[in-house]
């Protein structure tokens, strides 16, 4: 496609083409109608029978099916030639106003696309000082409007390809031909539902045109910028606006949650004690609250300026309808990548605490370019898990929530389908991809390879409660093709101030009371850092449980060379 093309391309043929289509599938319609009336039904209610007669009406019958699916076919040539005109039509809008816009900043534009303009100051015809940056906007984007148009092009003329030799060989006449044409045209029509494998999604979005694209974005960028195997761009542009519409229907809600107020204390018999409606309208007003913080602080991160430091932000999912709030939030694009890294957090994580988890994953982004310059590297801040918030026992609470498994389990279906989608999306050679897993968190990571397996080559377990496995070689990357995890690409870190070990020992293990032993188990699994479990041991020194990511440490050197796929030094 070029710019000729484009610019000089008559839609409007191709709305008259639908118009005769349209025309002829009514009339078409018309006759099957006429016919089934006029001959099938009239046959089926004569007095005829016999051997004949049932020959006659079977093939009658048969003769009803093919009109009725040549009749669906003619319909799917009219639809496709009104998305052939609304997609040409669109590209070609897009391609006028960039050549408007460059005309009105004194830019020359080739028919090749090339963009010249006059560089002399004391010219009436200087284009400015900024006409670099702006002629390569534009560009930007007469290029997207050229591949808009050949996506557009492609696609409309497979589909029209295949309709004609359906016509041309009589497969337009069989039914459940039609039947999947049919449903092909609905399905490109429909977003997959939430669990589509990633693959199936990506092939999905891989095949809609590009305006057809920004129409799912627009209109359902809930359903959009969640589904993993869409690419990053696309995740992030839906989810901006899932967040500017988070913000305003959470902020309502605190509002009317203001208004309606209850007394904090109520009188009884023997005495003033708290309002027990006052309880419950605290604690959804703390809710709301700290999601609405967690919302403002991605809000601030995707406003802060792009810097070799500070890299363009993703935001890769966003529901603040769940419970404490999901966000997944990427530091380049993970699409364009060589190494991908995913944090999981732990205990406590939930929307409103997403500023610290995205803290750690610039963090480990800044150690991985350090520990390999001029490779793409991509972070990704993983808070998509109903979380367990406490950790140890209390007066009130004596087993915490983070001593069930449960939420480890819940979470691994999500965990797949998001490494996964990763895999999809990918463009290129392979990224070399990584999980770090943080105290709950590689539960979480543990229990997902252990039942589900992970397409990642390597793993990280920082200050671990347990993984589900009592070996690294136990952790699975493809379950489906028995793909175990290499124990070299394995790694622990356990500070020497971090008490995980001490707080979250296995209960029922023999000689679990010497921490010294030999085989030393924790609530969920044998400790990682037990040289029986085979993992990779990354230096710590002194760290305590939550700081593992303190700029230059030992620790934070590991992460990256890790992440980088470099020897750990």
């Amino acid at each position: 496609m070029d710019i000729k093309t484009l610019y000089d391309a008559n839609i409007n043929n191709i709305t008259i083409a639908k118009n005769a289509f349209d025309r002829l599938y009514s009339a078409f319609g018309q006759h099957v109608e006429s016919w089934q009336h006029e001959v099938a039904d009239r046959l089926a209610n004569s007095h005829w029978t016999g051997t004949a007669s049932d020959h006659a009406q079977a093939r009658i019958r048969f003769l009803g099916t093919e009109l009725q699916s040549a009749k669906q076919e003619l319909d799917l040539i009219g639809k496709a030639l009104a998305k052939a005109a609304e997609q040409f039509a669109l590209a070609q809008a897009h391609l006028v106003y960039a050549l408007d816009d460059a005309k009105t900043a004194k830019l020359t534009v080739a028919p090749d696309g090339g963009i010249t303009w006059d560089k002399e100051p004391t010219s009436p015809n200087f284009a400015g000082t900024g006409a670099e940056t702006t002629a390569i906007a534009i560009s930007n984007r007469i290029t997207a409007a050229l591949n808009e148009a050949a996506h557009a092009d492609q696609e409309i003329s497979a589909r029209l390809n295949h309709l004609a030799t359906n016509a041309s060989n009589g497969t337009g006449l069989d039914a459940a031909a039609v039947a999947k044409d049919v449903a092909a045209e609905t399905a490109r029509e429909q977003i997959p539902p939430a669990g589509t494998d990633p693959n199936s999604v990506k092939k999905w979005w891989d095949g809609l045109t590009e305006s057809e694209q920004q129409k799912f974005l627009h209109e359902h960028p809930d359903q959009v910028g969640n589904l993993d195997g869409v690419p990053a761009v696309a995740r992030d542009q839906a989810n901006r606006l899932n967040l500017a519409q988070a913000r305003t229907d959470l902020q309502k809600q605190l509002d009317d949650l203001d208004k309606s107020e209850p007394p904090a204390t109520v009188g009884t018999p023997y005495g003033v004690a708290r309002n027990p409606e006052h309880i419950a309208w605290q604690a959804q007003h703390d809710v709301v609250q700290d999601k609405l913080k967690g919302l403002k602080a991605i809000q601030d991160r995707l406003d802060k300026p792009v810097t070799a430091q500070d890299p363009q932000p993703f935001l890769l999912k966003l529901d603040a309808a769940a419970p404490g709030g999901r966000a997944i939030l990427a530091l380049n694009n993970p699409d364009t990548a060589d190494h991908v890294a995913t944090f999981v957090p732990g205990t406590e994580s939930r929307l409103g605490g997403v500023d610290g988890t995205m803290d750690k994953s610039k963090e480990m982004y800044r150690s991985a370019i350090q520990a390999s310059p001029g490779s793409k590297v991509s972070t990704i801040a993983y808070v998509n898990y109903t979380a367990p918030q406490s950790a140890r026992p209390s007066f009130t609470q004596p087993v915490p929530d983070a001593a069930y498994e449960g939420y480890a389990k819940d979470a691994e279906q999500n965990l797949y389908d998001f490494q996964s989608g990763l895999r999809a999306t990918h463009q290129g050679a392979p990224s070399h991809n990584t999980i770090i897993g943080h105290s709950y968190g590689s539960t979480v990571v543990g229990y997902t390879m252990r039942d589900k397996g992970l397409p990642v080559d390597s793993v990280v377990f920082a200050g671990s409660p347990g993984v589900g496995v009592d070996k690294a070689g136990d952790l699975n990357v493809d379950l489906g093709k028995g793909t175990k995890m290499d124990p070299s690409k394995v790694y622990a870190v356990l500070g020497g101030d971090d008490s995980i070990t001490d707080w979250t020992p296995d209960p029922f293990a023999p000689g679990n009371y010497n921490p010294a032993g030999d085989d030393y188990r924790l609530r969920f699994g044998r400790d990682p850092m037990n040289p029986a479990f085979g993992a990779q041991h990354l230096p710590s020194q002194n760290t305590d449980h939550d700081h593992y990511w303190n700029a230059r440490t030992p620790s934070w050197k590991a992460f990256g060379q890790v992440i980088a796929g470099e020897p750990v030094a």
